[in-house]
């Protein structure tokens, strides 16, 4: 037993008693079943996986026991045998729960019927007719302009190339008078003036056909465009309407949660989060019953575990049978209240353990670079806290105290080897980055997935940000992620695992550690990787090679160091 209550935001796992019960429960879920008629196989369908969470207890007479908790809804279901019940009232909850729902589908189906209507069809179908008709006119009119201006150009030089035809004077003034007849074709002053003004008629005309289009276009728009304009409109305002609706009954939902902690203290849910609105699913998080369930009964809480079972969710980030702390988004202001009362141990944060070697790895050094083979284990740059100050960075610092400006022109996280190259002077340096801006450097990572990988190469792209309730863990989002490119191939099948080398075309963070764990990507984790996978000795990542323009000589460079496992 532990001496207090271990942290539900731990990030170094739960407690070994919380993993033995959590254990106890993926060993039923792997045999098939989550409780008496439901089958744990629906878990891995389309609609993906679901976080479980288990609590160990002391009951009132000392005797340890287990409660078991789902997070949300199961297989459309609240209450599943076996399973701790949600937190909700839930007489309170029936009075709202049909009329929203009833509200909420009649609004949908208001404004499904209306995005289908045939009034809504015809119209955005007459008005793409338009547009396309209006672009093709268009095209074909400043195609047809283009050419007659070319024409008026080139007969307007030809005729201004053209000399003037002199007319004759009486002799007694130009007895030479036949000096000034042109040997060349001639026009006359009036003639050439009339030939130039019926080249700028013709300017004219064109210019009119333009202005006669442009009002037949705009009578065209005034006939359809409000029209679609305001349909859509109205598809929009039920879609707004639906949402303020929603908003509402989701403020009522709220208010059947009354959120009690250790010693008793019971506070309606929205108050938790400082005025700000619960995010959606607050209160239905696993940790969240099961301790309200234990304070209701007089259960003691000793430990907590959470763990994820099924198929990864859409952005990734979740692997079935790995343990994962209590959301900061959900959770955050919730668990603490809820705690309350209780002694509960400070949240360990992850310290990397002390380098292996002392003293950095150098693969080449010259006047202007040094590359550096980084050990699993060691930060690139120092962290914040004082316990993270050792990584390559202060070592080279230390090394070359006469290096001037920044060293490091590239980053490889904490948990993975390979080659860094850093710069002695900022010229160097600024030229070092520009290659990385400009993805002239070539970069080979050399990985053991755990798993098979059923192809033998090709290219992912899954753009990724930061989980903002999970740092560091990074989220594919096709929103708002960063692009993030991985060309791979593989290099060999081992027993179980499957051996492949990487080349990012881009380098976000924790790029290739995501790239292979989601389901879009290689389908499973490199092994040992601790935050998309299952956590070992070590991540089994490395950077093989590295090639480069030298920025002094101006050659390329290679540098290669085989991986490590």
């Amino acid at each position: 037993m532990p001496g207090s209550f271990p942290s539900p935001f731990d990030a170094l796992g739960p407690h070994a008693l919380a993993r033995r019960a959590a254990e106890s429960l993926q060993a039923t879920l792997r045999e098939g079943f989550i409780a008496p008629g439901l089958p744990s196989d629906i878990l891995q369908g389309p609609d993906g996986g679901k976080m479980f969470g288990v609590l160990v207890v002391r009951q009132p007479d000392g005797t340890p026991g287990v409660l078991r908790a789902f997070s949300a809804m199961l297989a459309g279901r609240w209450d599943v045998p076996g399973f701790v019940p949600p937190v909700f009232d839930r007489e309170a909850r029936a009075r709202v729960e049909p009329v929203a729902d009833a509200t909420v589908k009649a609004l949908l189906a208001r404004a499904e019927a209306w995005s289908t209507s045939e009034e809504l069809r015809r119209l955005r179908e007459a008005d793409d007719a338009r547009q396309i008709r209006e672009a093709t006119e268009r095209e074909a009119m400043r195609l047809r302009h283009d050419a007659r201006r070319r024409q008026r150009h080139e007969r307007r030089a030809a005729i201004l190339a053209m000399p003037v035809h002199m007319e004759p004077l009486a002799a007694v003034e130009a007895p030479h008078a036949r000096d000034l007849q042109p040997t060349s074709p001639a026009l006359t002053a009036a003639a050439r003036a009339e030939a130039l003004h019926a080249i700028d008629q013709e300017s004219r005309g064109d210019k009119a056909e333009k202005r006669r289009w442009d009002a037949a276009q705009e009578e065209a728009r005034r006939q359809l465009a409000p029209a679609r304009a305001k349909a859509e409109r109205r598809v929009r305002a039920l879609d707004r309407l639906r949402r303020i609706v929603s908003r509402g009954f989701m403020k009522q939902f709220h208010d059947t949660y009354a959120i009690t902690n250790a010693r008793g203290e019971t506070r309606p849910l929205r108050s938790l989060y400082g005025g700000a609105e619960p995010p959606s699913g607050a209160g239905d998080c696993a940790g969240a019953k099961l301790l309200a369930h234990a304070f209701a009964h007089g259960l003691q809480p000793v430990a907590l575990a959470e763990f994820w079972w099924g198929t990864p969710p859409a952005s990734g980030g979740r692997i079935q049978g790995a343990f994962y702390p209590a959301c900061r988004d959900k959770c955050g202001p919730l668990l603490p209240f809820m705690l309350e009362g209780l002694e509960v141990s400070a949240p360990r944060v992850f310290v990397p353990p002390p380098a292996p070697t002392p003293e950095l790895s150098v693969v080449f050094e010259d006047a202007w670079i040094v590359v550096i083979d980084k050990p699993c284990g060691l930060l690139s740059v120092p962290g914040r806290d004082v316990a993270l100050l050792d990584s390559v960075l202060t070592r080279l610092r230390a090394r070359y105290p006469h290096a001037t400006g920044p060293l490091l022109a590239h980053r490889l996280d904490l948990d993975t080897s390979g080659l860094l190259v850093a710069a002695l002077d900022s010229r160097t340096h600024a030229s070092l980055q520009r290659q990385f801006l400009h993805r002239d450097v070539a970069k080979r990572y050399v990985a053991l997935i755990d798993g098979p990988v059923q192809a033998d190469a090709g290219t992912i792209t899954l753009p990724l940000r930061v989980d903002l309730d999970d740092r560091p863990r990074q989220i594919v989002d096709p929103v708002h992620g960063k692009p993030a490119v991985t060309d791979w191939e593989v290099l060999r099948r081992e027993a179980g695992h499957t051996r492949v080398a990487f080349h990012p075309r881009t380098g976000r963070t924790h790029q290739l550690r995501v790239h292979a764990a989601h389901p879009q990507g290689l389908g499973a984790p490199i092994v040992g990787d601790p935050l998309y996978g299952h956590a070992g000795l070590r991540l089994h990542l490395h950077a093989e090679t590295l090639s480069f323009t030298h920025p002094a000589t101006g050659q390329r460079v290679s540098f290669t160091r085989a991986a490590p496992f």
